[in-house]
């Protein structure tokens, strides 16, 4: 027998693994190892029709019922975790498994069920006033490629929870995990005595579906986490919406701040599935006589510092020049980086470095790509500043008035009340990593649509819904 070398060892253990991973299993938008996908569609008329059925069906239901329907979603979502984290990085190219895994799970543990539809009674002189939280009916909802599965079960949940319908037009680039998820939440409404069909999705999503879905009579809410085109389009549809949108967060260091922890955190934010989340750390403004000594930890924490020259280089590769329809020149993200690890980004510049390299940074002026456009990538640029005034200042400017997430490490209550009041942002994170702004390791609900554009917020169960008010005069008052 011939002898085997310890490569080849490593190489049959790699082929094992890889054989039992969910990426390489076979899939497609429609079937998972042979098993048909539940809820999936061809024709958007015909999804929406469905989830119409869907939605008459959660409308009889009792909440307790709903809430076992939710309680399924939760325990096939902790189930199947590691199945949708590799298929959505086999899929988009885009994040980590292990990072994918942990967010499906803070999905299931965290994300708000029918506990937060509560109604509200107020009673005078006059009588008694009823305020109940009701479903929209069919809610058309437009999901990402970025957290792509973890959205579809983050917004079924909690519009189950409120009593809706639902049809998806998932991101075209995350099609077959996506449908995974709405199969899990209607094998999860079978398995609780549900509708077969409770959630609908499209086997080929594009802009025409999508096109449909915003203009049906039958879909009386519209709910879009994506980027600031299609968030566009469905507020410019005439109907309710609800906008997630684009987010560039910064995060400020002074020179209170204890440096160790804030460069972990920053470090453990920002490459966090990659960058993918919105809520992710993407430029720093650091405090000039700290600078150096946050640089240094950033570098024991798994950092790799490139200098100017490089930067340049690597800006030219993940951002893009094309030409908008107004013929403007403009620079758009390269998809080709979007999510990809830190060393593969580095390879294209020429610099090798082994997997445990897990972020880029460098210094660079306010003016530079990486501190003006959202990357969403492990590439962290690092601004100096003098003082609190300036750090606010350029912080805010970063941040394009998106009012999404900001982050701040600092033991001076009055620099971080004057950041909170000048930056506006859905969420602001002191002192720990951005996930802990969506209860990742924080206090607090998560959701995986934070509606920033139409005010709506950290979204949850309630925000799918309509207030209905019910009045009795002169009565049912008891005082």
């Amino acid at each position: 027998m011939a002898n085997i070398t310890e490569a080849e060892i490593r190489q049959i253990v790699e082929n094992i693994i890889k054989g039992n991973s969910a990426s390489a299993k076979k899939y497609t938008s429609v079937s998972y190892e042979g098993r048909t996908l539940l809820g999936i569609y061809s024709d958007m008329n015909e999804a929406i029709d469905a989830a119409e059925r869907g939605y008459r069906a959660v409308r009889s239901m009792t909440v307790e019922q709903r809430e076992k329907i939710i309680t399924e979603i939760r325990r096939l979502t902790i189930e199947e975790a590691a199945v949708m984290a590799e298929m959505g990085v086999a899929e988009t190219g885009m994040g980590k498994v292990e990072h994918k895994r942990l967010k499906h799970i803070l999905v299931a543990e965290k994300t708000p069920g029918t506990e937060d539809i509560v109604s509200e009674a107020k009673t005078g002189d006059c009588g008694l006033t009823l305020t109940e939280m009701a479903p929209f009916g069919v809610v058309g909802a437009i999901t990402p490629s970025t957290n792509p599965s973890e959205t579809v079960i983050c917004n079924s949940i909690g519009m189950i929870a409120a009593g809706n319908g639902v049809v998806f037009n998932p991101h075209p680039g995350a099609i077959c995990v996506s449908n995974y998820a709405v199969d899990l939440v209607n094998r999860a409404s079978r398995n609780a005595g549900g509708p077969e069909i409770l959630v609908c999705s499209m086997d080929k999503p594009t802009l025409e579906s999508a096109s449909v879905m915003q203009s049906h009579p039958k879909i009386r809410l519209l709910v879009c986490t994506g980027g600031p085109g299609v968030v566009k389009a469905v507020l410019s549809s005439g109907k309710k919406a609800i906008g997630a949108g684009a987010g560039n967060p910064p995060v400020i260091v002074d020179d209170t701040a204890d440096i160790r922890k804030a460069a972990k955190d920053i470090i453990d934010g920002c490459t966090f599935d990659n960058n993918l989340p919105c809520i992710a750390e993407k430029e720093v403004f650091a405090f000039s006589n700290i600078a150096d000594e946050l640089i240094g930890e950033m570098k024991r924490c798994g950092a790799y510092m490139i200098n100017a020259e490089q930067a340049d280089a690597l800006s030219k590769i993940v951002l893009e020049e094309k030409t908008n329809k107004a013929g403007k020149t403009v620079k758009t993200v390269s998809r080709a980086c979007v999510g990809r690890d830190a060393d593969v980004i580095l390879a294209k510049i020429g610099i090798n470095v082994d997997k445990n390299v897990r972020c880029i940074i460098c210094e660079t002026d306010f003016m530079h790509d990486f501190v003006q456009h959202e990357l969403m990538m492990p590439i962290l640029p690092i601004v100096r500043v003098e003082n609190i005034e300036q750090a606010i200042e350029l912080a805010v400017k970063a941040e394009h008035g998106n009012r999404h997430t900001a982050h701040m490490h600092s033991k001076n209550i009055d620099h971080l009340s004057a950041f909170a009041k000048a930056v506006e942002t859905t969420i602001f994170v002191k002192n720990a990593p951005s996930y802990a702004g969506i209860g990742f390791g924080g206090e607090g609900h998560t959701t995986f649509t934070i509606a920033g554009p139409t005010g709506e917020g950290i979204t949850s169960a309630r925000s799918f819904t309509r207030r209905r008010r019910c009045v009795m005069a002169d009565n049912f008052r008891i005082i």
